[in-house]
């Protein structure tokens, strides 16, 4: 039966005599039951304007069905089959602007929380899913990834699936760019949330190429395929790219 209030379901949070004495997270997500409830308030509208207002047209009727009925893995696939890190996105992504500002019931009253349930979907599957291995049949070719930032872990990670051996080159200390420097841990936890849904490390297949100041004099080019060059908003600041 859906759920037809106005109102979202709460998110908890800190309390904030709490807080104010911490860095550590304010929003402290939903519960399996919270999550729930808000599923039952999507309308499943016949032409979705929900997925054509997320940047990468999540099916987002059809991951919070999936909750609905409280299958939180299965929610996942369908989340992870356009989006890389939902759990980063359920937390900074500006969805009141996006998705939810789509949201038919945003008319009257206040728009299904996709976001809350996004990112309860990806903590339920970080802290519940079994590992499984993954065979993937490499095709020969490398290639490099410069920018280790959000937009070239996605595309490292959608490469490796496709078989290619990817190192990714980044000139500051630690991967990650804005999600590392740009926003404060109070809203996105490093060690809790970056660092296991983006594992960018000299372990994984995808290497990381560190203190790259210049690219020219240190780049080995010769030995990719592609060249991808990922550029965040601060790339040009400090490096300097040879044309392809």
């Amino acid at each position: 039966m859906a759920n037809m209030s106005l109102k979202k379901v709460a998110m908890p949070e800190q309390d904030p005599n709490v807080r104010n004495k911490n860095f550590e997270e304010v929003a402290l997500g939903y519960t399996k039951e919270m999550a729930m409830e808000e599923a039952a308030r999507c309308l499943n509208c016949k032409n979705n304007p929900c997925v054509g207002g997320c940047p990468v047209n999540v099916p987002i009727p059809a991951f919070i069905e999936k909750v609905a009925a409280g299958d939180f893995e299965g929610a996942y696939e369908v989340i992870t089959t356009e989006n890389a890190l939902p759990a980063i996105c359920g937390r900074v992504c500006p969805q009141e602007n996006q998705c939810e500002g789509k949201c038919v019931r945003g008319i009257k009253g206040e728009p299904v929380g996709i976001g809350r349930m996004e990112r309860f979907v990806a903590d339920w599957h970080m802290a519940n899913a079994k590992e499984t291995e993954v065979n993937i049949e490499k095709n020969g070719m490398k290639v490099a990834v410069v920018g280790c930032g959000p937009a070239g872990i996605t595309c490292a990670g959608e490469l490796i699936k496709k078989g290619y051996d990817v190192t990714v080159f980044e000139a500051l200390h630690k991967p990650g760019g804005v999600l590392s420097y740009g926003i404060p841990e109070f809203r996105l936890p490093k060690l809790d949330v970056v660092a296991k849904e983006a594992p960018i490390n000299d372990e994984n297949d995808v290497s990381h190429g560190r203190k790259l100041p210049t690219v020219p004099p240190a780049f080995p080019s010769a030995a990719f395929s592609p060249v991808l060059h990922i550029l965040l908003s601060y790339s040009s600041s400090f490096h300097s790219f040879p044309s392809l």
